[in-house]
């Protein structure tokens, strides 16, 4: 059944904050964190704290919230194949240019809110797709990567799990990611959160692309290299719950 949504012509210009979950049978994956993170998000764009959520019973799937300055909307869709794929067969991904330094953005940057403003998100991984890849990786002026247009970039160099600080990098904090390197030390990994140049990335063991439906999409190509599939990628999406 479609839902029909009212919308300003504010809301079309992007100047809202949304967050995704991946809703299981217990219930929204990580509610408290997502919701700290939409609050926070909001803050950044001068919105007040957001109502109370109350989360859908008895389904799963894809859960998105979204928080404008006339709407505040909950709904539940379910999981696109495109998803379930990549967690499943790994991703191809191309490195680009962001044209920022890290963490130096301007200080009305909103690179830190998870706003609705993503037509470039999407652009970058239309852009990915006609030269035959899935995602990008976003790289800073000084070469450090950043983040992908829609997830966190983890990585596993010998004992050590790494993820890109995002308050070094002026990036959106990822979630997934910092819930698995909170994990880490119990399957006797070292979380390592540091900035990370393009080609000491390429050296990883395993590289990773995190969000909260995708889990984890092992990078199988970087650059058009191809990578060794990891022993580590179902290990650490059964640790995640995937």
């Amino acid at each position: 059944m479609n839902e029909r949504i009212l919308v300003s012509p504010a809301d079309l210009m992007g100047d809202g904050v949304f967050e995704t979950l991946h809703l299981r049978e217990s219930g929204p994956w990580l509610l408290d964190q997502h919701l700290d993170r939409l609050a926070r998000s909001a803050a950044l764009l001068g919105l007040p704290p957001p109502p109370p959520v109350t989360p859908p019973a008895g389904q799963t799937g894809v859960m998105r919230i979204i928080y404008t300055r006339n709407l505040f909307h909950v709904g539940v869709s379910p999981i696109p194949d495109q998803v379930l794929r990549e967690r499943r067969d790994g991703i191809r991904v191309l490195s680009a240019g962001l044209g920022v330094s890290a963490g130096r953005q301007p200080p009305w940057s909103l690179a830190t809110a998870k706003s609705l403003s993503y037509a470039s998100n999407f652009a970058a991984r239309r852009w990915a797709a006609r030269q035959g890849a899935d995602d990008v990786i976003w790289t800073s002026i000084e070469g450090y990567a950043l983040e992908a247009p829609t997830a966190s970039i983890v990585w596993l160099a010998g004992e050590e799990l790494g993820t890109v600080p995002w308050e070094r990098a002026g990036i959106l904090p990822g979630i997934t990611a910092a819930h698995l390197l909170s994990l880490a030390p119990s399957v006797g990994l070292r979380p390592a959160p540091r900035m990370i140049t393009l080609p000491e990335l390429a050296e990883a063991d395993a590289i990773w692309l995190a969000s909260s439906v995708r889990g984890l999409a092992e990078v199988v190509t970087l650059d058009g290299t191809v990578r060794p599939r990891s022993p580590w990628t179902p290990r650490l999406l059964t640790l995640l719950g995937f």
